[in-house]
């Protein structure tokens, strides 16, 4: 399953990992330098939220937390039936 946020599209973004050594200048030292480079990946905050679709359908969606901060989800209501009162009247 793709690590990618159903409403808002955002997806895992590439960047790097950037190791220094030294004592900076102004506390009486030569300067930090790049020891190493090594590639990363910062990946969404995705939840899986019980939601209301537009088209009336509730599922299972995966959506970032931002977009749940934004309020672009709408929170599919509470069951109040219990599956053995179906089961009986059918």
């Amino acid at each position: 399953m793709a690590r990618i946020c159903e409403l808002t599209g955002k997806r895992p973004m590439k960047g790097n990992i950037i190791w220094r050594s030294g004592k900076a200048k102004k506390t009486g030292g030569i300067g930090t330098h790049i020891t190493a480079i090594t590639k990363r990946k910062f990946h969404v905050n995705l939840q899986r939220v019980k939601a209301l679709l537009s088209n009336g359908e509730v599922r299972y969606i995966r959506v970032s937390a931002a977009a749940l901060k934004q309020g672009l989800v709408t929170k599919a209501p509470k069951r109040t039936w219990k599956k053995e009162d179906v089961a009986k009247k059918a």
